[in-house]
């Protein structure tokens, strides 16, 4: 079983990336909320925590070796629970996974269904499925990718600072949709902005800090 793979990113489409390890090229399947930030890395070093499995082809006759890679163990974690949701196979697990993976494991904590709703391919009842099944699991299990969440049912009320913190997020997403931004950009921007300056609390703050980035970009 292949655990990690380091190299070379040569690289990058829409779902899938080419890394160089010596002599040889590796296709590397990537979630294709990932694709846009390993683009700017085309050229540089970079390593790949593995997930190898094999794809059936010509009614199952075939079975192809396919890897799908991550840039952190904990991310890959989170995908195998997604995959664990039934109607949750390994390609539709990577086109629905357009936002960050710590954006949708925070919206699986809080029980977000509608920026679940907003992912390629994931329709209210599957939104709602995955809410179910792997509510506990995630924060159980991903602690890193969703430090700080409380069950919105919780007495406090959601009064922590973690809470306020998460409330901001999406208060700032409801105003970046508003501003015409679809939901899985908008969400998109607002992990960037989080992880570029943990400091910022307030929505508004977050908001400006989305758009600054959206620009730098765009």
């Amino acid at each position: 079983m292949l655990e990690r793979l380091r190299g070379q990113l040569r690289s990058v489409g829409d779902h899938d990336a080419i890394v160089t390890v010596g002599p040889l090229d590796y296709e590397v399947l990537v979630p294709s909320g990932d694709a846009a930030r390993l683009r700017l890395a085309v050229g540089e070093s970079i390593e790949f925590v593995l997930l190898h499995y094999l794809e059936s082809q010509a009614n199952g006759a075939v079975f192809r070796p396919r890897l799908i890679g991550f840039t952190s163990e904990t991310d890959r974690t989170f995908f195998e629970l997604l995959t664990s949701v039934k109607g949750i196979g390994y390609r539709k697990a990577l086109r629905a996974l357009a936002m960050p993976i710590a954006t949708v494991a925070r919206a699986v904590a809080e029980k977000d269904v509608d920026t679940l709703r907003a992912l390629p391919e994931i329709g209210k009842k599957t939104a709602e499925t995955i809410v179910l099944d792997l509510h506990e699991k995630v924060a159980d299990l991903l602690p890193g990718l969703v430090s700080g969440l409380r069950d919105p049912d919780a007495s406090d009320g959601g009064s922590s600072p973690e809470a306020a913190t998460s409330n901001a997020a999406r208060d700032a997403i409801l105003v970046l949709v508003q501003l015409g931004e679809s939901r899985v950009v908008a969400a998109d921007l607002v992990e960037r902005a989080r992880r570029a300056d943990p400091a910022i609390t307030e929505s508004d703050a977050l908001v400006a800090a989305a758009l600054s980035l959206k620009n730098l970009v765009g």
